[in-house]
């Protein structure tokens, strides 16, 4: 039967080698992948190395530093390079390997080099920015062309940032009275999550890039390791491919991210970034004066210009007018001799026609009223036969017309041996409109005859 060693033997037996065939203590370049702090003050760590593509992870190990340690490394590291020691920072460490039976291989932290930190984020800086200008769009988001009134403006910020609101006071409240559209598009400005939240606000805002003149890129003071997120390739890359001119105004004064160096303009603070703006306005303002100034004199000298050809030509002209003014003169007091002959000549020749038509005139007018008169005289004798002749005939027909309607009185009539029939006063001509009962009334030549219907017979 084949014997064997426990577990527990086996990794003491490993942790006695380790021990024994290690050095004491190892440099290793390792990048740090999670950072944590327990409650006792270690912080335990997750080193990792990527392939020199950057895109799969090669090596992985855990590491460890002490309390005492921690609290001597830590302020040390951040004041050395002005980053906070936290994940997705290049470290070069001092570790000693140790193994444990029970948690196996570990590494644990004796020291940290800065320097190694600082010209590895120096590094990919350059990195970065070679690699932008090789691609040919480093360069691009400069070479717009600046609006000369930027007066709507997007702004990407945290909406609790201080130097958002710095920003918005100083732009609302400038001595000059400007007025600014701006529109808030919210971002996170810090931590793992600056790349996509500022290049989704980005792909918001060029929705509208026919809208806005200018896009800010604004956040509060911080700390160095703040700034990680803004030397950031592909968000910088989207500024670069920006259809509008970006302005940054991070917080920093010393320290240039990739983000400001291809930004359009860099500027130190939020303030300033509203400084810049509303100076723009200043300068387009008083170029405005100037072109208004510039104009007013072009146009006082050409008025002074004109003003002295004027008085030239006056000059000149005026020996000139004289001239022709004397022989008008001469001109018009022949033509008005002439004229006052002719108009003599003229007014006796219609003086002497006027007197022939008054002759004549009245000549015919007398000649008329004679003939109208006779005519009347005519008119007169004739219509005084025709009247008599029509009143006999009138007075003769009216004869006949009497003796008729004697003739036909109803007194003769009824004497005659005729009479009338009434019905309630009123003659009746057939018996349509009597019944039985009805009393009738015949009036004959002599008197009246009252008498009731019996029987009504119609015919």
């Amino acid at each position: 039967m084949q014997t064997g060693i426990t577990l527990y033997e086996l990794n003491s037996s490993i942790k006695a080698t380790i021990e024994h065939s290690l050095p004491s203590a190892f440099w290793v370049i390792a990048e740090i992948s999670e950072f944590n702090i327990n409650r006792t003050g270690h912080c335990y760590l997750e080193l990792i190395e990527k392939n020199k593509e950057g895109t799969q992870t090669i090596a992985k190990a855990r590491a460890t530093i002490w309390a005492n340690t921690f609290r001597l490394l830590k302020p040390y590291f951040e004041t050395s390079t002005g980053h906070t020691l936290s994940s997705g920072l290049k470290v070069l460490l001092q570790v000693s390997v140790t193994y444990h039976e029970l948690y196996g291989l570990s590494l644990n932290v004796k020291d940290i080099e800065p320097a190694f930190t600082i010209g590895d984020i120096e590094k990919r800086k350059k990195e970065i920015l070679a690699k932008l200008e090789k691609e040919g769009v480093l360069q691009m988001n400069k070479e717009l062309v600046f609006p000369d009134v930027p007066q709507k403006i997007a702004i990407i910020s945290s909406d609790t940032a201080a130097g958002y609101g710095d920003f918005v006071n100083q732009l609302e409240n400038n001595p000059y009275s400007y007025k600014f559209y701006h529109k808030l598009f919210p971002a996170s400005m810090q931590g793992e999550n600056t790349e996509l939240s500022i290049t989704d606000a980005l792909d918001k805002i060029f929705a509208y890039e026919d809208f806005f003149d200018v896009v800010v890129i604004i956040r509060g003071g911080g700390s160095k390791s703040d700034l990680n997120s803004f030397d950031n390739y592909w968000l910088a890359y989207h500024i670069t491919q920006f259809p509008i001119p970006v302005i940054t105004g991070i917080g920093h004064e010393r320290d240039d991210t990739i983000v400001d160096m291809v930004a359009h303009t860099r500027c130190k603070t939020p303030t300033a970034v509203a400084e810049f703006l509303i100076e723009k306005l200043v300068a387009f303002e008083n170029h405005i004066d100037e072109i208004k100034e510039d104009f007013i004199g072009i146009a006082e000298e050409m008025i002074d210009d004109k003003k002295n050809t004027l008085n030239e030509l006056a000059l000149q002209l005026s020996p000139l007018i004289s001239d022709v003014l004397t022989n008008s003169k001469i001109k018009l007091e022949n033509i008005s001799g002439k004229t006052k002959f002719t108009s003599n000549t003229f007014l006796d020749a219609k003086k002497y026609e006027s007197k022939k038509i008054l002759t004549d005139i009245k000549t015919h007018s007398l000649s008329l009223i004679t003939n109208q008169r006779h005519h009347l005289q005519m008119l007169g004798l004739s219509t005084k036969s025709n009247t008599k002749e029509f009143l006999q005939s009138a007075l003769n027909e009216l004869n006949i017309l009497n003796t008729f309607n004697e003739s036909m009185a109803i007194e003769k009539t009824l004497k005659r041996g005729y009479s009338i029939t009434l019905k309630n006063g009123k003659i009746l001509k057939n018996t349509n409109n009597i019944t039985t009962g009805d009393i009738l009334e015949s009036v004959l030549y002599n008197g009246k005859i009252t008498s009731s219907v019996i029987k009504k017979q119609n015919q």
